[in-house]
């Protein structure tokens, strides 16, 4: 069943004579007619008794108009709703981001989108980098800042990419408190505070493993200011993101020998979002 032939249906309805419905709907009449006999066929009964002065509905028909109209009903709605999130609105969008996000001021940057779009819902989703990915590549989320050394999954589509530092942070009283710079091999067997479960845990761990050094871990935080109160509490040294350890007002040096850094990418599926409120979003946190 096709909307052409029940909406067929329902202008001979109206207007009781197939010529005068051909006139309505803006067809030859011999077209309209083969588009009720192709829709009587696919139901399988006569949908109009045809009389030489009027064409009359069969008991068939007469069950059919409630349910047709509803059909053009829900189609008309479909189309509105449609429309409304193609013009933004209405809609939604979903974003995944990191809790370490430091190069995009996100609840800034979606505060004003949402002034702009009031209509759209969005979604945000923190967590770490390979749940976001499959997030993103499962459909389940339209965009997500993820972070990592690597280069992104090959389903996954990089629309921006910024480097982010990483810093040794410590307190106060620690004897590389002055410091500015510090070498990686200055920090073997030196008791360390882990962000545990994140892409920077993983980076030291392989770092420090790589160097022949002793990662002495002595404390993971799952959150990122919970883990500079411990530094701050003189608990023992971290690597951080370069603009927590600035907010955190402790003492932080550069790393060398190696540098640490990792890349920020604002990723999707695709060369671009298929969601019209995702298309705006990812228009809004490049500019």
């Amino acid at each position: 069943m096709e909307l052409r032939q029940v909406e067929h249906f329902l202008a001979v309805v109206r207007c009781g004579s197939f010529t005068a419905a051909a006139q309505e709907v803006h067809v030859v009449q011999s077209a309209l007619s083969a588009s009720i006999r192709k829709l009587e066929g696919e139901l399988g009964t006569p949908l109009f008794e045809r009389t030489t002065r009027r064409v009359e509905l069969t008991e068939a028909g007469r069950a059919l108009v409630p349910a047709a109209h509803r059909i053009v009903a829900d189609v008309v709605a479909a189309r509105g709703e449609v429309a409304a999130v193609a013009g933004l609105s209405s809609g939604r969008v979903s974003i995944g981001t990191i809790q370490t996000l430091t190069v995009v001021d996100l609840p800034a940057k979606l505060g004003v989108f949402r002034t702009r779009y009031p209509g759209v819902r969005i979604q945000v989703r923190e967590g770490l980098v390979p749940d976001l990915a499959v997030a993103v590549a499962r459909g389940e989320l339209d965009l997500s800042f993820l972070a990592g050394e690597e280069p992104l999954a090959g389903e996954l589509t990089g629309f921006a990419e910024w480097t982010q530092h990483l810093v040794l942070l410590c307190h106060s009283a620690h004897r590389l408190a002055r410091r500015r710079r510090v070498r990686l091999a200055e920090l073997d067997d030196e008791p360390f505070l882990d962000f545990s479960g994140s892409g920077i845990q993983a980076m030291v761990a392989r770092r420090f493993a790589d160097a022949g050094l002793r990662h002495n871990r002595v404390c993971e935080a799952t959150h990122m200011p919970l883990l500079v109160d411990l530094i701050a509490a003189g608990l023992g040294v971290s690597i951080v993101p370069e603009p927590v350890a600035e907010r955190s007002g402790l003492p932080f040096a550069r790393l060398e020998q190696p540098a640490f850094s990792r890349s920020i990418h604002l990723a999707g599926r695709g060369p671009a979002p298929t969601n019209p409120a995702a298309r705006a979003l990812l228009a809004h946190l490049l500019t």
